[in-house]
């Protein structure tokens, strides 16, 4: 080949890849609406040569890493010993692997304003699975084995999981055609928003719900408000009234004596595996056993559904002697033997009678391997107390057949009341930490907040502990020494350290936007002027990002401000920096 053939065929190599990099923006941008909600949507398929493979991924831009294909593949079906014939529904968590997805401006507005147990989360995917698995003797394997998987950063399982229900009987059905059109519709939905409820049509089906503001604690819409703010229409209608939280008593049922050490357990960040005979009754055991520490966000790994295929296996199922931070829910009787020197392991059976379930703590140092017999095991001793009250107020509900929802309202609310207390003392020390704001000067570099000291801390708690608002005794001390070792307290404090840290250079910045630079710059080197424009301008563009929290005036009056100063320097330097502007 010439060189001049050598060169044309680069050109047009660049010129193809330039396009394609083109044409990927603008799909990403026609999708965007569709992104603010859902990532992808995965068909998987049982392949006689393959196994499971993914058969479609929809919309088509959207690229995975063969790792991720490699664990949805083998999320999106149950364990075969399971034998889960017909439908069946659950939800995993699958970690990204290759480049971080970038949220949608909706998704970064979504992370601000909800509570922190219902953000994205920036390294997994969540994933809401319907599988269905029926005989079907056309089939070379004599059964039809399918499943719909959707792909999301949002942690919303009501409501995904019912759209999941929705869309995957219809393309089972129909085919493509059905993933289309809903991939339209969903296109077409306003961004979630916490604080409002929200109106999602789909497949002439009208889903109402509600995504919690940072004010969780207000008054949440009943099934009647909701009724009540949509006009008439001939859709009909789901309605519900979280999109995330799901039905707690019915998970914890057959534990809900043991409902105080759990709380510990998940508190703590200990690692746990749950064992049962199907994914759903994994995976929504593994969800309310994080939620029962709300408000506080459960920073340790969970799955709500976990293979020997997943690409952590080995990771999660080392001899080391301490198992990692993690809860795992699994099907396999491969994972009895496995996990049996993990130091807590509950076994459910799936039954639905929570009076003939009576779970009791079971030593695990005595178990060779796991017995098929339901319980809680493990040589926990816990801190606290058991609150009887709650526990026989619950336990009277069972016997009486109070509705379910009056039972979960009543453990969530005991539960939130009992994570609240447990976390005010650490919110009270942790703002006392705040310099004062009479010494934050303008013209200074900005303070820091003051180092946490956990014995200054537990040196509160007589005077100001939990023990005053909640009226459960224990050793509440030692619980919050070994919190402090947790990753939940890791992820606590980081959290509050940064919005400690950003609100400081908040205040420092609203006082430079009032303060008189002309007067400060007499006298000063022109290093020490330029100096300041730089870091000005540094905090500036950190607050356009949004990781500084101050108003668009404050903004406008801080380049007021630069401009002051510019114009006492040299014209050279003038005409650099005004550039730079």
């Amino acid at each position: 080949m010439s060189d001049l053939a050598s060169c044309s065929a680069i050109n047009e190599t660049t010129v193809n890849d330039e396009t394609l990099i083109e044409d990927l923006k603008i799909s990403r941008k026609k999708w965007e609406r569709f992104s603010n909600w859902v990532h992808c949507i995965c068909v998987v398929t049982f392949d006689l040569e393959l196994g499971q493979a993914i058969e479609l991924v929809y919309p088509s831009h959207v690229k995975l890493t063969e790792q991720e294909r490699s664990n949805i593949c083998y999320l999106a079906f149950p364990d075969s010993n399971s034998g889960c014939m017909g439908d069946t529904q659950y939800h995993v968590r699958i970690r990204q692997n290759g480049k971080t997805t970038h949220n949608t401006q909706s998704l970064k507005e979504y992370d601000r304003k909800c509570p922190v147990f219902v953000q994205s989360d920036r390294d997994y995917y969540w994933g809401y699975v319907y599988f269905r698995q029926v005989k079907d003797k056309t089939l070379p394997r004599g059964y039809f084995q399918k499943s719909i998987v959707i792909i999301t950063k949002l942690p919303l399982v009501n409501l995904f999981s019912e759209i999941c229900a929705l869309i995957a009987p219809e393309f089972f059905e129909s085919g493509m055609s059905v993933m289309e059109a809903v991939s339209r519709e969903i296109d077409r939905w306003p961004p979630p928003v916490p604080g409002q409820i929200l109106h999602l049509t789909l497949m002439n089906v009208l889903f109402q719900t509600y995504i919690p503001n940072q004010n969780y604690k207000a008054t949440v819409p009943t099934v009647a408000a909701l009724n009540h703010t949509t006009k008439k229409h001939s859709l009909r209608k789901i309605v519900l009234t979280s999109a995330y939280e799901g039905d707690m008593f019915r998970s914890l049922a057959s534990v809900v004596s043991h409902v105080h050490l759990l709380w510990e357990l998940a508190l703590l960040g200990e690692p746990i595996v749950v064992m049962a005979s199907s994914p759903t009754t994994c995976a929504e055991m593994v969800q309310a056993l994080t939620a029962t520490i709300a408000p506080l966000k459960y920073c340790a790994d969970h799955r709500p559904y976990f293979t020997i295929h997943d690409s952590e296996f080995k990771e999660y199922t080392t001899d080391a002697p301490s198992p990692p931070a993690v809860i795992l829910g699994v099907t396999n009787p491969f994972f009895a033997k496995t996990l049996q020197h993990w130091p807590h392991i509950i076994r459910i059976t799936n039954g639905s009678n929570v009076e003939n379930q009576k779970y009791r703590i079971k030593k695990s140092e005595n178990l060779k391997v796991l017995d098929s017999k339901p319980g809680v095991y493990t040589q926990y001793k816990p801190f606290l107390q058991k609150d009887k009250a709650i526990l026989k107020k619950l336990l009277r509900g069972i016997q009486t057949k109070r509705p379910g929802e009056v039972q979960t309202a009543l453990l969530r609310r005991h539960l939130l009341e009992l994570t609240e207390s447990f976390m005010i003392p650490l919110e009270r020390y942790i703002a006392s930490l705040m310099p004062l704001q009479k010494n934050i000067s303008p013209f200074k570099a900005t303070p820091i907040p003051q180092l946490f000291n956990p014995d200054d801390f537990l040196a509160t708690l007589s005077s100001a502990g939990p023990q005053l608002t909640i009226g459960i005794k224990g050793d509440w001390v030692g619980l919050y020494r070994r919190f402090f070792r947790s990753p939940n307290f890791s992820g606590w404090f980081h959290t509050r350290y940064t919005e400690l840290t950003q609100k400081l250079q908040a205040i420092q910045l609203e006082a430079l936007s009032e303060a008189d630079l002309k007067t400060w710059v007499q006298g000063k080197q022109e290093v020490e002027v330029v100096d300041m424009i730089l870091r000005i301008r540094q905090k500036l563009d950190k607050s356009y990002e949004d990781e500084v929290p101050i108003s668009h005036s404050v903004q406008e009056k801080l380049n007021e401000r630069i401009n002051d100063i510019i114009y006492t320097l040299p014209d050279d330097l003038q005409i650099i920096l005004s550039v730079k502007s």
